[in-house]
């Protein structure tokens, strides 16, 4: 009879072991797949991908701070506010009496900040300069991924301090013009040279000859001399010490 409360304990043990394993492993603990509810369903898909609007529209900030800012409220207001701080009435706006924008006008009446959920939110402890980044062409893809396929924006990358160690240590995958890093579409690949043969040729003396086009490792190999001049111009090789994330 002995035996019987030895097998409770060790099954007690077990779903311990289970349950702490599928609690370590929820978006909630390692955060990537996290995707809360936001008080306004905004869709990057439509406004950054379908419309085309670009990042800095309504993250304004990116190039110039260490925090990439959520946009105010006037932002929204731009297009979908239909009367003016003056009583006018806006002849092109958009949805302005759709339920879903409810929040947008109650922050417009009352001055109010609309109580957005922060999606990717790295700890107090580690310190990050979104500008250092971009202005040095890591795109907004590279940590954010296609946030222009989005409905709901989710965390797609851990920003763990081992994903970030490993990028500082080989940065090259994660370099492309400045130009482009809010280009979520654009790719090192044929297409990409292609549609930007002046861009590189003007900003960067770096003329994309038909060579440079004709296979994978043609794009690959001119790829590997940009990003190499590119290190070299803008010492571009990030420090991997800990003082670099925690000071």
């Amino acid at each position: 009879m002995a035996v019987l409360p030895g097998l409770a304990v060790v099954g007690l043990l077990g779903a311990y072991v289970v349950g702490l394993v599928f609690y370590g492993g929820s978006p909630e603990t390692l955060l990537t797949g996290y995707k809360p509810t936001q008080p306004v369903p905004f869709s990057h898909a439509l406004h950054a991908g379908q419309m085309k609007l670009d990042c800095r529209y309504c993250h304004t900030g990116v190039f110039k701070g260490a925090h990439s800012n959520v946009p105010s409220t006037s932002v929204c207001a731009n297009c979908h506010n239909g009367t003016q701080v003056d009583g006018v009435t806006v002849k092109v706006a958009v949805h302005v009496n759709s339920p879903r924008l409810q929040p947008v006008r109650e922050s417009i009446a009352t001055g109010s900040a609309v109580p957005w959920e922060r999606v990717h939110d790295l700890p107090d402890y580690a310190y990050f300069n979104h500008s250092a980044h971009v202005n040095r062409g890591v795109s907004c893809v590279s940590c954010h991924g296609r946030i222009d396929r989005m409905e709901v924006v989710e965390q797609v990358m851990p920003l763990s301090m081992g994903w970030c160690v490993e990028c500082h240590r080989n940065p090259q995958d994660a370099l492309r013009p400045p130009e482009l890093v809010t280009n979520l579409a654009w790719d090192w690949n044929k297409e990409g040279l292609e549609s930007y043969r002046t861009l590189f040729a003007s900003l960067y003396d770096m003329p994309v000859e038909d060579a440079d086009l004709a296979s994978p490792e043609a794009v690959e190999a001119f790829r590997t001399r940009w990003v190499d001049a590119w290190q070299d111009a803008r010492d571009v090789h990030p420090n991997t010490d800990c003082a670099t994330c925690h000071r």
